[in-house]
């Protein structure tokens, strides 16, 4: 079985103690990560193990495949260091 994580461009968010009543950042929300023969059959996944999905109002959903291995390669990366 493959790994998939799926996202849209669809919403905006808000930096951490923003007061702005408009958002802050376009940006994408991770919607979520599924595994499957194929992209088609991680979705049908996501959907069955997470079926309040469709009480949202996000529509368009793309998927990108993860590498094999990738929960070991995840880092962490802090924009207030680039800044010392």
């Amino acid at each position: 079985m493959k790994s998939f994580i799926f996202l849209t461009n669809e919403g905006n968010t808000y930096q951490p103690g923003s007061k702005s009543i408009e958002p802050d950042i376009e940006n994408m929300q991770v919607i979520g990560i599924a595994k499957g023969s194929n992209s088609d059959d991680a979705f049908k996944n996501l959907t069955i193990e997470h079926n309040y999905l469709f009480e949202t109002r996000f529509n368009d959903i793309f998927s990108y495949e993860l590498s094999p291995n990738y929960d070991r390669l995840l880092k962490h990366y802090y924009l207030q260091s680039q800044l010392d």
